[in-house]
C-alpha cells in the first residue's frame, strides 16, 4: 500500500514507519515545510495514496503559554484542514484517513465508551473537538474516516513513560496530587496493530477509544511502575508545582479519563497487553 504519514518524526510516527516499512508498504512522510505548499502542490504528495495517517501535532507536555496554546491548536486543526483541502482536489483520492485524537475530550468523572455524552469543555477538549470535526470533513469526498482517541501510549521510546522513568529509577517517583485521577493507557504494540488492521479494513468507520480494557488510577500506575523498577515511590507531587511548571497544561496531569475500548472489543480485537503490568514488564525487560 501507498501510505502517507504526518507526524512521522514523533515516537509513535517513528514506530509506525518502521512497522509498515517492514511489511513492505510504501511510506510518504509529510514534514512541516510541506504545509507551506499550495493546495495543488500538497495534493500531488497524497495523490493515488491508499491511506493517510495523521499524527501531526505539537506536544502537549510543555508549559502552556498563550503562544504555545495557539501552536497546540494550529498544529492540529490547520494541518488537518490542509490535508482535507488537498483531498478535495485529488483526482484519485485516498481511500482511508486515520486521524489521531485523544480521550481528553471526555470529562474526568464518568467511564466513557465511544458513545459517551459526558464531555469536557476545557481548552484541550475544544482542540480535540475541532480536530475531529476537521478530519470528518473527508467523508464529503468519499474517504473513509477513522478517529482514534488515544489514551497514554506506553513505550520506553517516548511519551510519558520515557519522561518519568529516570525519576523513578532514582527512587524519586510519586503520585500526582491525591493520585485518584484515572489512568487509561494503550501499549505501542496494540496501537500499531490496530492501525494495521484498520488499513486492512478490519473495522467499521468511526470513532474508537484506543485504550486497553484495564482502567487504573495514577496511584496504581505509580505503584506498578515503582515495583517494576524495584524502587520505592513514596513522594507526592503537589498540584501547585505542576501548575507552576506547565500552566494550564497541568490539567492533563492533575486530571485523567476513564475510557473503555468498547468498539474494538465489539469488533473482535484481541489485545496483546490488556494490563499495565504486562505492558511494563515488556518495556522494562
Amino acid at each position: 500500500m501507498k501510505i502517507v504519514i504526518t507526524g512521522a518524526s514523533g515516537f509513535i510516527g517513528k514506530a509506525l514507519v518502521n512497522e509498515l516499512t517492514s511489511k513492505e508498504h510504501s511510506i510518504i512522510k509529510i514534514n512541516r515545510n510541506d504545509y507551506f505548499f499550495s493546495n495543488e502542490e500538497f495534493a500531488l504528495k497524497i495523490e493515488n495514496s491508499d491511506a493517510i495517517i495523521n499524527l501531526a501535532g505539537a506536544s502537549i507536555g510543555k508549559r502552556w503559554t498563550r503562544k504555545y496554546k495557539r501552536e497546540i491548536y494550529t498544529s492540529r486543526i490547520l494541518t488537518t484542514r490542509k490535508i482535507i483541502d488537498a483531498i478535495s482536489i485529488c483526482k484519485t483520492k485516498p481511500k482511508i484517513l486515520i486521524n489521531a485524537s485523544a480521550i481528553g475530550i471526555y470529562d474526568d468523572i464518568h467511564f466513557h465508551d465511544e458513545h459517551s455524552k459526558y464531555l469536557s469543555y476545557n481548552y484541550l477538549a475544544k482542540v480535540i473537538r475541532d480536530w475531529e470535526h476537521a478530519a470528518n470533513s473527508a467523508f464529503e469526498y468519499g474517504t473513509q474516516v477513522y478517529v482514534f482517541r488515544l489514551g497514554i501510549v506506553i513505550s520506553k521510546d517516548g511519551g510519558m513513560l520515557k519522561k518519568v522513568m529516570p525519576i523513578f529509577k532514582l527512587g524519586l517517583g510519586g503520585k500526582i496530587g491525591n493520585g485518584k485521577q484515572y489512568f487509561s493507557f494503550i501499549h505501542i504494540t496494540d496501537l500499531l496493530k490496530i492501525i494495521e488492521q484498520t488499513l486492512n479494513n478490519s473495522f467499521p468507520i468511526g470513532v474508537y477509544n484506543l485504550v486497553a480494557p484495564e482502567v487504573l488510577t495514577n496511584s496504581e500506575f505509580t505503584k506498578q511502575l515503582a515495583q517494576s523498577l524495584h524502587k520505592s515511590a513514596f513522594l507526592k507531587i503537589p498540584k501547585f508545582i505542576l501548575k507552576i511548571l506547565y500552566g494550564e497544561g497541568a490539567r492533563i496531569l492533575i486530571g485523567g479519563q476513564a475510557a473503555i475500548p468498547a468498539k474494538l472489543i465489539e469488533n473482535g480485537y484481541k489485545f496483546e497487553y490488556e494490563k499495565l503490568e504486562e505492558a511494563l514488564k515488556y518495556e522494562l525487560k
